[in-house]
């Protein structure tokens, strides 16, 4: 599963800013620079801990950041079917 998130993970717009973010904040949209999505260091993983409440644990090396979509996390769980 964490294999499928990861991938649905980098097509989704705002992902990658919720690692910049603490934990109460959800992410809002991809920053770019020059109209370009920036590179990515290390992978991400998705950890959905609860599909009903949308509550996902993002990955990145040592770092975790967790927030609630529960939109997502219902589309994370139908990617990997």
């Amino acid at each position: 599963m964490a294999v499928g998130a990861a991938g649905v993970l980098v097509a989704v717009p705002g992902i990658t800013d919720g690692l910049v973010a603490t934990e109460s904040e959800a992410p809002t949209a991809v920053s770019t620079v020059g109209g370009e999505v920036p590179a990515m260091a290390e992978p991400i993983v998705a950890h959905v801990r609860d599909l009903a409440t949308g509550e996902i644990g993002i990955f990145s090396g040592t770092r975790e950041v967790v927030f609630r979509d529960p939109d997502l996390a219902v589309r994370l769980f139908h990617a990997t079917r």
